[in-house]
């Protein structure tokens, strides 16, 4: 049987290791794995952490903000906020000016569950600012905060 050669695909695609969508979900997994083992202890997901999180910054806002500010699909946070108020971590209620829309906030026992986890969240920021240095790190959030700026510019 005789191979067959795959023709090239077209000259101007970059290097799978220079795709920027690539490099930029391997660094989140690679960092993530630090994360990761106190997250699984207390039985959350990196999401549900991420809402927690919002939470506690801004008590008492909308799923869509909390979406936004999350990163987090709509359908994958109502199950995500569903979990969390069954857990007895969040509560919903009606936003008294628009019926339609409900406010999300953090109970006392969620704040609980973040202050257990927060010291294990500070050590693996520690433990990755030692190794990648905290210039560095600076550098890094400056760096992604001005391509997340420039990039949302140009969207409706």
């Amino acid at each position: 049987m005789a191979s067959r050669t795959t023709p090239p695909l077209n000259k101007e695609l970059r290097a799978f290791d220079r795709s920027l969508p690539m490099r930029l979900l391997k660094a989140r997994e690679v960092v993530m794995r630090k994360f990761q083992p106190s997250l699984r202890a207390h039985d959350l997901t990196a999401q549900q952490w991420r809402v927690l999180r919002a939470l506690v910054e801004n008590n008492g806002i909308d799923a869509s903000e909390i979406a936004e500010r999350c990163a987090i699909l709509m359908p994958s946070l109502s199950r995500i906020l569903q979990n969390l108020q069954g857990r007895g971590l969040i509560v919903r209620e009606t936003c008294d000016r628009d019926q339609r829309r409900s406010l999300v906030s953090i109970t006392p026992r969620g704040r609980g569950l973040v202050r257990k986890i927060a010291p294990l969240s500070e050590e693996r920021y520690d433990y990755i600012t030692e190794r990648f240095g905290e210039k560095n790190m600076t550098r890094l959030y400056e760096l992604l905060g001005e391509l997340i700026e420039c990039m949302e510019e140009d969207e409706p």
